[in-house]
């Protein structure tokens, strides 16, 4: 029997279960939820600390054990053994990706903060003019794919991420265009002509 809170089910024989989703059996992969799949989630927010995340890995590892059902040996370990290992690992890959994304953020946060304040203030000078000029010309000059995530990002507010959903592109593109385009715009804003130069003083 596996306990599922206050009740407990019928934990069905692994070697059977598993010929029935090798042969595509919807009601065996139904009945493997039933019976592990408490567990798998338990395991899964014991690593995450995050009821959305450890339902997430929950569906990713029962919809391996479906499409991948011959992943699974029964005369290995019982499938309890190892939808709990899959679930440990996917859910130490979540965490994982979250500090990679944490990381990202950061590294694009300090990227934006190294492009000069372009914003007018009450003692805006001639070269403060320049610089928001050369930032409209920068932001004019990059690839349109580039203004565009830079526009959603650093405009509209969005995650580089939510940019990708908007954009219908993948996440990893998203933030490549949006890191080149940075990189380019801080390039162009380190050193704006000064303005006596420019007129020829």
């Amino acid at each position: 029997m596996e306990s599922t809170g206050n009740t407990s089910v019928e934990v069905p024989a692994d070697a059977e279960l598993h010929r029935r989703l090798v042969y595509g059996d919807e009601s065996a992969l139904a009945e493997a939820y039933t019976a592990y799949g408490g567990l798998v989630r338990r395991v899964a927010m014991r690593v995450t600390r995050s009821p959305a995340a450890a339902e997430d890995v929950a569906q990713e590892v029962f919809a391996q054990l479906w499409s991948r059902p011959y992943a699974f040996d029964a005369r290995r370990g019982s499938l309890r053994t190892w939808l709990s290992m899959l679930s440990h690992r996917r859910a130490v890959d979540w965490v994982r990706s979250e500090a990679r994304h944490r990381k990202d953020a950061r590294a694009d946060d300090l990227a934006l903060h190294a492009i000069p304040d372009t914003g007018p203030g009450p003692d805006e000078t001639v070269v403060d003019r320049e610089r928001a000029l050369l930032l409209h010309s920068a932001l004019a000059e990059l690839p349109q794919p580039q203004r565009e995530v830079v526009h959603l990002a650093y405009f509209a507010g969005r995650t580089y991420r939510q940019a990708a959903v908007e954009l219908g592109i993948p996440e990893g593109t998203a933030k490549t265009r949006l890191r080149t385009a940075l990189r380019t715009l801080a390039e162009t804003l380190a050193d704006p002509p000064d303005p006596a130069l420019e007129r020829g003083a």
